[in-house]
């Protein structure tokens, strides 16, 4: 693994060379955190037994000292201000998201967020003369917003009416909240840092808003519109806060990042676990759904057949019905043919029986007339008797004959009669078994078309279930090939997790090794701190670096303005200068004290540069 910082947008140097910062990795063990974080250098490698702090002003000149840098210390100070808010601004956006909750005021990434802004802001600022001090504050420029950006006024008046706010610096800081709640902090310091002619009355030419880092910081800013928060600023002390970058919270020793990687590897298996379980239910279920498909398309088969086997017989019914119909229709026809026949024999007989009917009682009319004319006559003459019997004979015996052709003509139409009657029945009795005959074949076809329906709506429902569960088993694919890739993905991802088990394992020896160098290291260090304390101390007491008393100090060491009772002497705990309130409004932690503490201007600036070098 080579010595250096990661590549996360953080500047710094790559490797570890002369003069450049201790390894990330160094800083998370021992003394090498102090070291690192407060700017230990080493002037080359041969000496190693000569570090020295410089945040605690070794300045003797038979000490080794780091060269200065080539680059302007203002640029310096916008990149190191810039690579912070990227930090902060990261790490407040992937935390909030993943705490997944609406973010208040103790939240610690987003408290972190605020004091980086403030610095961001305050780098730069111009001092501006009052009547009894120096005045230099943030709220002026944030003030300019409401003029540019005609929404910013409710902010601005809100701020102005909270009760618990005194100095302008905790109005700034209660604007950035609310700027933060309203999600238009970017849209405010867009506005702000376009307007470059107004803000030049508040930054330094060199200021970081009136730069390209203002910009780049402003659109980074548009990230946490995905952010939301609940801040109480009416009930907060924002007066009195100290604005302190914790750099303990960037900072991961390898622990941390082997815990990181063990949970991502933990969670890796148990997807894949997961997806082989799936995996194997999935293939149940598709295994069931294929023996369901091959059990349905069977039982189609089956239906198909009956179906067409119905489909025959129904055709053979139709075939028999149509000719029955026609059948019956021949028969039909023939009989009232006969019967037609039959009538007009009939029909002919009665009007011949009519005629000689009438014929014969005409006859008989004129016989009798004949015989009453005879039986008159009869009395006149006897003599004509015997030739009047023999008519009388005569007629009566062509009666006799008469009658007798009668009769048969009765039992000639009586016969016809009667074989009509028998005609007739015998077409009732053919009608009625057609009939019957037609009502069976119409009842057996209602019912084949009846189970020929039931068999199509079967065959529907068949064909709609198969095809809903070839869309299934289509999905069951679909998702089966997709899970096939999850685990050719795992497959992938398990062999580079045995690869970076072995980069692991490879590392961990490389650790072990350089550990060992560590502590041999440490040991010499030990043994070199023993000589550096004795150094600085002969070193302060050649130079005469010691508290300055306030006797000897007359004009402020930056400014070179005259204290007076406005404008007091303060001390750098740093350096042991005296400054004015203007020059020495600065606070940080230093290693004798753990607490932020006075310093001036010059050495906040220093040891800001040194802290965001030592960063990873």
């Amino acid at each position: 693994m080579a010595e250096g910082s990661r590549s996360d947008g953080f500047q710094g140097a790559k490797t570890a060379p002369a003069g450049g910062p201790l390894p990330v990795r160094w800083s998370s063990r021992g003394r090498a955190m102090t070291f690192q974080v407060w700017g230990w250098r080493r002037e080359d490698a041969s000496q190693v037994l000569a570090w020295m702090p410089e945040a605690e002003g070794g300045r003797g000149a038979a000490m080794p000292r780091r060269t200065p840098a080539t680059k302007d210390p203002t640029a310096v100070e916008r990149a190191n201000l810039l690579n912070m808010a990227k930090l902060s601004i990261k790490g407040l956006i992937e935390s909030a998201l993943s705490f997944g909750r609406t973010l208040d005021s103790d939240y610690p990434p987003l408290q972190q967020f605020f004091v980086v802004m403030e610095h961001c802001l305050k780098h730069g600022l111009k001092v501006r003369k009052s009547f009894l001090s120096y005045n230099k504050t943030i709220w002026g420029p944030l003030e300019l917003v409401e003029k540019l950006y005609p929404e910013a006024e409710e902010i601005g008046a809100s701020v102005r009416d909270l009760p618990g706010l005194k100095t302008p610096l905790g109005r700034a800081r209660a604007w950035l909240r609310l700027a933060l709640m309203q999600k238009k902090m970017a849209d405010y310091l867009r506005c702000l840092i376009i307007q470059r002619d107004l803000l030049s009355e508040f930054y330094e030419y060199h200021a970081l808003m009136m730069e390209e880092e203002g910009a780049v910081i402003v659109g980074l800013l548009v990230g946490l519109n995905v952010i939301d928060a609940n801040l109480c600023v009416k009930g907060e002390d924002l007066d009195s806060q100290v604005g302190v970058i914790d750099f303990s919270m960037y900072l991961k020793n390898e622990e941390d990042i082997e815990n990181e990687r063990d949970v991502q590897i933990a969670a890796i298996l148990d997807q894949k676990n997961y997806v082989e379980e799936l995996n194997r239910q999935l293939n149940s279920t598709v295994s069931s759904l294929h023996s369901r498909v091959d059990s349905l398309e069977k039982s189609n088969t089956k239906l198909i057949e009956e179906l067409a086997i119905a489909k025959n017989n129904i055709i053979k019914l139709q075939e028999e019905n149509h000719q029955l119909r026609s059948e019956n229709k021949l028969i039909l026809m023939k009989t009232q043919q006969h019967l037609e026949v039959t009538k007009v024999d009939v029909e002919t007989e009665l009007q011949t029986y009519k005629h000689s009917r009438q014929g014969l009682d005409e006859m008989y009319n004129e016989a009798r007339r004949q015989l009453r004319d005879e039986s008159q006559l009869r009395q006149g003459s006897e003599d004509g008797l015997k030739e009047k019997n023999e008519i009388i004979a005569r007629l009566e015996e062509k009666t006799n004959k008469i009658t007798a052709a009668m009769r048969q003509l009765e039992q000639r139409l009586q016969q016809a009669e009667k074989a009509q009657m028998e005609a007739e029945d015998e077409d009732k009795k053919y009608l009625q078994e057609c009939q019957s005959k037609s009502d069976n074949l119409q009842k057996q076809i209602s019912q084949k078309e009846k189970q020929l329906v039931q068999l199509e709506t079967d065959l529907k429902i068949e064909k709609e279930w198969r095809q809903t569960l070839q869309e299934d088993l289509q999905k069951e694919k679909d998702a089966l090939s997709h899970l096939r890739n999850e685990t050719q993905q795992i497959i992938s991802l398990k062999k580079e997790f045995l690869n970076i088990q072995d980069e692991n394992q490879q590392l961990k020896k490389i650790y072990h090794e350089q550990e060992q160098a560590l502590q041999e290291l440490g040991n010499k260090l030990s043994e070199s701190k023993l000589k550096i304390e004795d150094i600085k101390e002969a070193n302060k007491a050649l130079q005469g670096l010691v508290w300055l008393k306030d006797k000897e100090a007359t004009h402020c060491k930056l400014c070179e303005k005259e204290f007076s009772l406005s404008k007091r002497k303060h001390h750098c705990r740093n350096c042991g200068e005296i400054f004015c309130n203007a020059c020495s409004d600065n606070e940080l932690p230093l290693p004798s004290s753990p607490k932020p503490v006075r310093v001036c201007d010059s050495c906040h600036a220093l040891l800001i540069q040194r802290c965001s070098s030592n960063l990873p």
